[in-house]
């Protein structure tokens, strides 16, 4: 079981629409997978209709370590979803507050090994305790990054100092898996380009390998909006000929899963 955390420092970033459709294609790949909604916003939790709701969801499953009738299925064969169910964040608090609270979701999921293929972990836009279990439950991290030079100089900044603030989780069996980033919402213009390419050279030495940015990169398409709308992962939406936002999710699954087969 492949768990990958999306995370970034800021909100607004499309971390929600990013986990969707890379849960949607690979579940559609016919991979057993399971999303968490870990944003106190529950998102996720409404972005594909549920057809068997469970009673409970985030807070029963890390409370109290249930497995039990914490997992929603949605309408997308081999997508289940554990939604957010913490409005008022008093979550957050738990987890500050619990002995183990940080590492509490690492350790629960070992129980889902033999259930699901990957596990996608969707965060909210601010550091706090939510956000580390977040992190310490993942073998790696994916972070959409918006070509903007602010934007981008905000990943590097706030991600590198979330990775050294996190580095002693390793003590409690919990060591921060590395990063990748993903260029996100990137339009045609030769400044967007530019930019990608300076935060692949800027994000590397101030995070020593820590942080990678990937070849992938997501383009500004509205195809990703109607998608939405629809409540249907992106690759499902375009039935004209016209693969690119297809081809674009498989590219990203097979590089950030290499070797991945049935996509």
């Amino acid at each position: 079981m492949i768990k990958i955390t999306i995370v970034s420092t800021k909100g607004g970033v499309g971390k929600t629409t990013l986990t969707a459709n890379l849960g949607g294609i690979l579940a559609d790949s016919g991979y057993r997978v399971l999303l968490i909604d870990a944003d106190p916003q529950p998102t996720l939790s409404s972005y594909y209709p549920i057809s068997s709701q469970a009673d409970h969801g985030l807070k029963e499953f890390l409370i109290n370590s249930s497995t039990t009738n914490t997992i929603s299925q949605t309408n997308i064969e081999n997508l289940d979803i554990i939604v957010s169910d913490d409005p008022d964040g008093k979550l957050r608090d738990w987890i500050r507050d619990a002995p183990d609270g940080r590492v509490r979701l690492k350790h629960i999921l070992t129980f889902l090994e033999d259930k699901y293929d990957f596990v996608l972990i969707d965060t909210q836009g601010a550091v706090g305790p939510l956000q580390d279990a977040a992190v310490a439950a993942a073998d790696f991290m994916l972070s959409p990054i918006p070509p903007e030079i602010l934007s981008a100089r905000e990943f590097v900044r706030g991600t590198v100092s979330m990775i050294k603030r996190l580095e002693p989780m390793a003590r409690l069996g919990a060591p921060i898996g590395p990063l990748r980033g993903v260029i996100y919402r990137q339009d045609r213009t030769v400044d967007a380009r530019l930019i990608a390419e300076e935060l692949r050279k800027a994000s590397f030495t101030p995070s020593k390998g820590a942080i990678s940015i990937l070849n992938t990169v997501i383009p500004n398409a509205v195809a990703y909006r109607e998608a939405a709308t629809q409540r249907i992962p992106v690759h499902r939406l375009e039935k004209n000929g016209n693969l690119s936002a297809k081809d674009t999710m498989v590219t990203l699954a097979k590089e950030l899963i290499p070797n991945l087969p049935d996509l």
